[in-house]
């Protein structure tokens, strides 16, 4: 028999409910990410090596996010956390680079003008993804 009780007291964890939601975000964002830079890499590259990239580098950061996000644990959520810090980071630094040097950037990368092919969806993934990490880090230990 099922101790009611005790589970009834557990509060949901950080893969659960809108959890699942979110990874299954960045995990769309992976495979997006992974599609494009491989498409770019293959048939362009000579035209903007540093664009494509930088566009594979955020599809490793978006994968590298999906695994640890769903991985229940403390080590799942540490991991999480410095992926999507970087990410962020990373969205920051390239979108102000190619706003204020367009030059710099001839060809979009994901993270180009902050996400704007993409909805800005990666400006604001990464800040929903650190709350939702923060909102659960007691959770962390799952």
């Amino acid at each position: 028999m099922k101790n009611t009780e005790s589970s009834a007291a557990v509060k949901p964890g950080r893969t659960s409910g809108a959890g699942r939601l979110l990874i299954a975000v960045y995990g769309v964002f992976a495979i997006s990410a992974s599609a494009r830079a491989g498409y770019q890499i293959a048939t362009h590259f000579n035209d903007a090596p540093v664009a494509y990239l930088l566009s594979a580098f955020a599809a490793v950061v978006y994968i590298v996010a999906t695994i640890s996000l769903a991985k229940p644990g403390h080590t799942g959520a540490v991991v999480a956390t410095t992926a999507i810090c970087i990410e962020l980071l990373g969205v920051l630094v390239v979108g102000s680079l190619s706003l204020f040097d367009p030059a710099a950037f001839p060809h979009a990368t994901v993270w180009s003008m902050f996400g704007r092919g993409y909805g800005f969806v990666p400006l604001i993934l990464p800040v929903i993804g650190l709350w939702w990490l923060y909102r659960h880090r007691q959770a962390a230990g799952e």
